[in-house]
C-alpha cells in the first residue's frame, strides 16, 4: 500500500480499525466493515475520536465505516468502487496453550468468537477486489479452504496469505 497510496482498501474485518487505521494513514481510501454491531460502535466511537486529532484527522476523514457483514457490503458496490485490496483478518480461534491474549482480543473474543465462514468472505473478497486479497492467519494454520495463495508472507505470530484477482476471476 505504500506504493500506491490513494489505494482504495476494504477492510472485510474491521474490528477496533487497526488495519484500517494504518491503511489510512498511509494515504489509502477504506471502506471498513463491521459485522457485529457492537464492535461496529465502538469503532466509530474511535473513529470519532481519533477525528478530533489533528494529527489523525486527515487520516480518519478517508475511512468509511459500514456496521454490516463485508459480503452484503461489496455486493452492493458498483464497478468503479472495487477495491484494489480486501483485507481479511478472521478471528483466529483461541488456543489452549497460548500466552494470554492481550485484552483488545479477549473482547474481540468474546463479543465475536470465531470466524464461521472465513471461507465465503475469502470467495466474495476475490470477486470484488480488482487487485488482491490479504488474509492474515496464524503462522501454523493451513490457509483456508478454496484457491492456493498466490504469495505467502510468514511473520513471528502470524502468516499473510496473499490471492491475486486474475483476468475472469
Amino acid at each position: 500500500m505504500r506504493q500506491h497510496p490513494g489505494a482504495r482498501v476494504l477492510d472485510a474485518t474491521a474490528g477496533l480499525g487497526r488495519d484500517s487505521v494504518i491503511a489510512a494513514l498511509l494515504g489509502c481510501t477504506v471502506i471498513a466493515c463491521e459485522r457485529s454491531p457492537v464492535v461496529a460502535w465502538l469503532l466509530r466511537d474511535g473513529l470519532e475520536r481519533a477525528a478530533a486529532e489533528p494529527a489523525l484527522a486527515v487520516a480518519v476523514a478517508r475511512i468509511t465505516l459500514h456496521a454490516a457483514d463485508a459480503r452484503e457490503v461489496m455486493a452492493g458496490l458498483s464497478e468503479a468502487d472495487r477495491p484494489d485490496v480486501v483485507i481479511v483478518d478472521p478471528m483466529f480461534p483461541e488456543r489452549r496453550k497460548a500466552a494470554l491474549v492481550k485484552k483488545e482480543m479477549q473482547l474481540l473474543h468474546r463479543l465475536l468468537g470465531a470466524d464461521e465462514e472465513p471461507e465465503a468472505l475469502l470467495a466474495a473478497a476475490l470477486r470484488c477486489t480488482s487487485r488482491r486479497v490479504v488474509v492474515k492467519r496464524p503462522g501454523d494454520a493451513p490457509p483456508l479452504e478454496g484457491p492456493r495463495p498466490d504469495l505467502v508472507i510468514p511473520g513471528k505470530t502470524a502468516r499473510y496469505d496473499i490471492y491475486l484477482a486474475h483476468a475472469g476471476g
